[in-house]
């Protein structure tokens, strides 16, 4: 890939060469992909005991490694927001333990505020979206995304020879660490695919903006709608709508959100034979047409 980025913007060849590029991107990220979905799996936190190992990952990674928040003698990190919010983790399919959580925190009335209007409102800059703007029904936010450290690469304490943070090469295989550096896009799209299914269009996030870089590679175009500021590191608060977003994913990860969602289909009948609240809206559904999604009034929602 290299040796063509050099030849990319020649005269005659350069087009050429781009679409060659496009070429081996797009089958590199299928391939990926497809490791995946071997190796990884969405994980519908509805039992207390599944959202008592989301909690318990949330403390180690933002209490105990982060200390971004206040350690608790019981181990686990929860807030307020965790009563109207969806928790959804990846799970590593050969160990059958949890390589990653994020929750989808909704608004079911005025009192019930997403986190980015509790505490950062004043960064979203004035011109720009702000979760006031539509029904509360239609807005979420992505928060608590967290991955415990021996599925994360980290540079700290690489000198030191320190595995706080590194893979254990000894444990797991070559093929399964192509599939690490993306446990944080699976966690978005696991986020995204539960919106698509509660039927909630408009995604608010605060994010560092590297993460946010990473996202935009893969077609996950989140815009920065305000300043960095300092709020459990340094972050900036970001939107995006389920509409631009199947209009610029990737196709090979657009491939992912589709199995992401088959696989949490199956898990929401499950959570609500166990009596999980749910948002009110109306769920949005898949159909057999051509990857298009309709409401369950009939409305076409949008196609991709």
């Amino acid at each position: 890939m290299k040796t063509l980025k050099k030849y990319a913007d020649k005269p005659i060849i350069g087009p050429v060469i781009k679409k060659a590029m496009q070429y081996l991107a797009n089958r590199e990220i299928d391939s990926i992909a497809n490791h995946f979905s071997k190796f990884l799996s969405p994980k519908l936190a509805y039992s207390p005991e599944l959202k008592e190992r989301v909690y318990k990952i949330r403390h180690n990674v933002y209490c105990d490694e982060l200390s971004f928040l206040e350690k608790h003698e019981s181990g686990l990190e929860t807030d307020q927001f965790d009563d109207h919010s969806l928790h959804c983790a990846i799970e590593h399919k050969p160990s059958h333990t949890f390589a990653g959580t994020v929750r989808l925190v909704y608004s079911p009335n005025e009192t019930k505020k997403l986190p980015i209007e509790a505490y950062c409102a004043n960064s979203i800059d004035k011109n720009e979206v702000h979760p006031t703007d539509f029904r509360r029904d239609q807005i979420f936010e992505i928060s608590r995304l967290a991955i415990p450290s021996h599925f994360r690469r980290r540079n700290t304490d690489r000198f030191k020879g320190s595995a706080t943070g590194v893979i254990n090469e000894q444990v797991y295989s070559e093929a399964e660490l192509r599939c690490f550096p993306f446990i944080a896009i699976g966690l978005y799209l696991s986020g995204a695919a539960l919106s698509q299914h509660e039927g909630m269009e408009h995604c608010f996030v605060m994010m560092e903006p590297r993460l946010a870089r990473s996202l935009r590679f893969v077609g996950i175009p989140f815009k920065q709608i305000g300043p960095t500021v300092d709020y459990h590191g340094k972050r900036a608060p970001y939107y995006i709508n389920n509409k631009i977003l199947m209009q610029s994913l990737n196709s090979g990860f657009k491939k992912l959100l589709f199995k992401i969602e088959d696989e949490l289909e199956e898990q929401f009948i499950a959570a609500r034979q166990f009596k999980t609240e749910f948002p009110s809206n109306p769920p949005s559904l898949k159909t057999t047409h051509n990857n298009s999604f309709v409401a369950l009034n009939g409305e076409r929602l949008f196609q991709v």
